[in-house]
């Protein structure tokens, strides 16, 4: 019993030494935390609590590691805390926020499944916000910048326009000790000249990286200063403006007192040393902070957080105007809009855009960032720029450079230190393209666009900007298909869009939407018949076999039949006769696989005579044989309610000029004839007759050409004589066409006797045939000028 006794008391002692031991280090804790001592006592408090689990000291150390921003523990510590029976709502309200802070935002939905809450019971957090950011694709990517960050905290940085790039850094060994020191954004009574107790790293310095990468402090003159941060340039006046905490132990009459943030400008010289330093004229150390210079020599202003009385509630943005002399007027609030009751810190300009980070916006977690638009005096259209810009960590810094590169500084998990500075890349290419008329004018009024991804047929939005211009933004490594397409006009298919190792950020086209011609007649041809017959003759077959073939070439083209006869026997036997003839055309295109609907066909019976043979009037059989025929036109793009892409085996053509698209189906199709004559004469033959009905009807239908005649003769007889018949042979054959209804303003003719031979028979023996090539008038169709 006495053993017992002694053994009882033994461990009483020993729990007693145990409680004393923790109770000590958490009064050593409480203490290093009231001295801002935080890296310190979130240590103490993780060995406390292994002493002995409490629920008070999981707290404490979840709480100390969320001040010096080592997320990952205080989460950690906040899931121990909200493990306890004790912990309370609030204890749950940060856990969420931590796990927001740590990348977990898209785990929150469990995390509150696992305990008694709801969403609605923390109105403080914007769940749908989260979760949008969460999912948004991110159109931008951020890349450390290459040289200039540490294991420490680099941030804030500005470039001048050499390319010089100024940042803050506390870069350098780390000093565990127990002295108190400064923060940037706390107030301190009391610290070290060493380092900052914060994080018991060195204080803050200016750093410069020059072209070549190389890295070197920056000096001020300030025999007081500790912490240096927040560089910007005032490269007009050479001067650099700066954040600065100051180490001031005496102020005469005043025991108790707080240090805070300072601004002050000095002269930068080449070597990187400041001088003739001046303090801000907004400065009170004792009274208020004022910190993040930003100069925008644009506007000749000065942005800076303060929380100088009569603002918002924590810092708030102000400017102040200078002058040339650096003169400076009245701090000026940026507004409600703006500011809130919290912080809002690091104000930058970029045109006619304000960029700010604030605790106070509704955000991702941490300070985020933020735009607004600057209209004179007023900031307006707040807007969190969202992922990746924010993340559920701290991000601020946010600088544009005068050549345009993007940089924010973040302590984002992933980063090397503390605090990195990242550079912005556009992770999508921007495709600009420029849709005209068949003036070169961009199109203004309203047409279709669609945009996918080749792959996986994703479909991308498309806008319009100001000028016009359709825009997208277009992932990297991609294909992509553009279709365009508006009423009445060619629509256009682009599938060789592609960002697959584009270096530019912009991928540019230009596009021309033309009007489709439609019922544009290409190909005219006549096919003739024996009398009474409706029989297709082997001399019209290898004509509706080259119809054939072009209109399965092109899926544009359809052919209209105009079917007659001569006069001979009744009207309505002809209009039955001139039918069936059309039927043996549209039955014979039907063996090339030719659908019935490509085929339009018309009967006339004898209405539409080309020559005066009508009833009881006496005509050679010749003349006769001209009416009974077949007229073929094949017409581009017959159907009106269709929308035609522009054919690609006319890739390369005018799409504004019909004239150009009727040539290039002309040069497949050789229906242009040259009509010859015999010797001495300009009468023409009953042979070229068919030749040029084909070319009369071809003109008329064709109001968009032109045709230019040209005469010539063999090369006996002189010159004077042959120049003057080669002249009446182009006469005849324009007038056989004026006579046929061409109009005579629609063609030219030139003559040229026997310069111009075929057969050079001057030089060489000419038998009667190669006399006969020279005896000729030739025939070209161009479009009308």
């Amino acid at each position: 019993m006495k053993k017992l006794f002694c053994l009882l008391f033994f461990f009483v002692s020993l729990g007693s030494h145990f409680v004393a031991a923790q109770n000590r280090q958490l009064r050593y804790a409480d203490r290093q935390l009231e001295l801002e001592n935080y890296q310190h006592a979130a240590e103490t408090y993780e060995k406390a609590y292994q002493s002995k689990a409490r629920y008070a000291t999981a707290k404490k150390a979840a709480e100390t590691y969320q001040l010096i921003q080592d997320y990952e523990k205080s989460f950690q510590w906040w899931e121990t805390v909200v493990s306890s029976e004790e912990a309370e709502r609030s204890d749950y309200y940060n856990y969420l926020v931590s796990a927001i802070k740590v990348g977990k935002g898209d785990q929150i939905g469990d995390i509150l499944n696992a305990t008694s809450f709801e969403e609605y019971d923390f109105p403080e957090i914007d769940f749908q916000m989260v979760r949008e950011m969460s999912s948004k694709k991110p159109k931008v990517k951020l890349v450390p910048v290459e040289g200039v960050n540490s294991d420490g905290s680099d941030f804030g940085l500005k470039t001048d326009s050499e390319g010089i790039k100024f940042f803050s850094s506390d870069r350098g060994q780390v000093i565990p000790t127990e002295k108190k020191a400064i923060r940037l954004d706390a107030k301190s009574k009391l610290y070290s000249s060493e380092k900052s107790s914060f994080n018991d790293r060195e204080f803050f310095s200016l750093y410069k990286s020059d072209q070549d990468g190389n890295i070197s402090e920056v000096l001020t003159d300030l025999p007081d200063a500790l912490h240096v941060s927040d560089p910007s340039l005032m490269e007009s006046n050479g001067i650099i403006f700066y954040t600065v905490f100051r180490d001031i132990n005496k102020i005469k009459g005043n025991r108790e007192y707080d240090i805070n943030p300072e601004i002050y400008f000095s002269k930068v010289s080449n070597d990187g040393s400041l001088s003739e330093s001046r303090a801000f004229p907004f400065n009170d150390f004792v009274k208020h902070g004022v910190q993040n210079p930003f100069v925008d020599e644009g506007s000749k202003r000065i942005y800076f957080a303060s929380d100088m009385p009569g603002g918002f509630g924590g810092f708030d943005l102000y400017y102040v105007t200078y002058d040339d002399d650096l003169n400076f007027g009245d701090a000026v609030n940026l507004g409600s809009v703006v500011n809130t009751s919290q912080n809002e810190s690091h104000p930058t300009v970029f045109e006619n855009m304000l960029y700010f980070s604030s605790r106070g916006h509704a955000g991702i977690g941490g300070m985020d960032i933020f735009s607004a638009t600057i209209s004179v005096d007023e900031f307006q259209n707040v807007e969190n720029l969202g992922v990746p810009y924010n993340s559920p960590r701290d991000d601020f810094g946010y600088y544009v450079s005068s050549e345009g590169k993007r940089y924010l500084s973040s302590d984002r998990i992933g980063g090397l230190g503390l605090d990195d500075i990242y550079l912005v890349e556009d992770l999508f290419k921007m495709l600009i393209a420029r849709v005209i008329d068949c003036d070169g004018n961009i199109i203004s009024e309203a047409f279709e666009s669609t945009l996918s991804i080749v792959d996986d047929m994703a479909m991308i939005p498309t806008m319009r900007n100001e000028q016009g211009e359709l825009t997208a933004e277009l992932e990297p490594e991609k294909n992509f298909q553009l279709n365009i397409s508006k009423k009445g006009y060619f629509s256009i298919s682009d599938n060789t869009l592609s960002t697959i190792g584009l270096e530019e950020d912009v991928l540019e086209r230009e596009y021309r939407l033309a009007k489709i011609p439609y019922n544009l007649p290409v190909v005219v041809d006549i096919v003739y018949y024996d009398l009474d017959k409706s029989k297709i003759r082997n001399d019209a077959q290898p004509v509706l076999d080259k119809m054939a073939e072009l209109m399965n070439k092109y899926d544009f083209l359809d052919l209209a039949v105009a079917s007659h006869t001569d006069a001979r026997a009744s009207d309505a036997y002809n209009k039955a006769l001139s039918q069936r003839r059309a039927d043996a055309v549209k039955e014979y295109l039907s063996k090339f696989g030719i659908p019935e609907n490509r085929v339009r066909i018309d009967w006339f019976g004898e209405e539409n005579l080309i020559n005066d043979c009508g009833d009881g009037v006496p005509c050679p059989e010749t003349k006769h044989q001209l009416n009974r025929r077949s007229e073929l036109v094949l017409e581009a793009f017959t159907d009106k309610d269709k929308e035609y892409e522009f054919p690609k085996e006319l890739i390369g053509k005018d799409v504004c000029d019909e004239s150009d698209l009727f040539e290039a189906l002309q040069s497949e199709f050789n229906s242009v004839p040259t009509v010859y004559f015999d010797f001495d004469k300009s009468i023409i033959r009953s042979v070229h007759q068919k030749d040029l009905e084909r070319v009369g009807i071809m003109l008329n239908k064709m109001k968009n050409l032109q045709l230019y005649l040209a005469g010539h003769t063999d090369q006996r007889g002189n010159e004077d004589y042959n120049m003057k018949l080669a002249e009446r042979r182009a006469k005849a054959v324009m007038e056989y066409l004026v006579n046929r209804g061409v109009d005579a303003a629609r063609m030219q003719y030139e003559w040229f006797g026997k310069s111009q031979p075929i057969n050079d028979c001057g030089s060489v023996p000419c038998t009667e045939a190669m006399h006969q090539e020279n005896r000729r008038t030739e025939l070209h169709l161009k479009g009308r000028k």
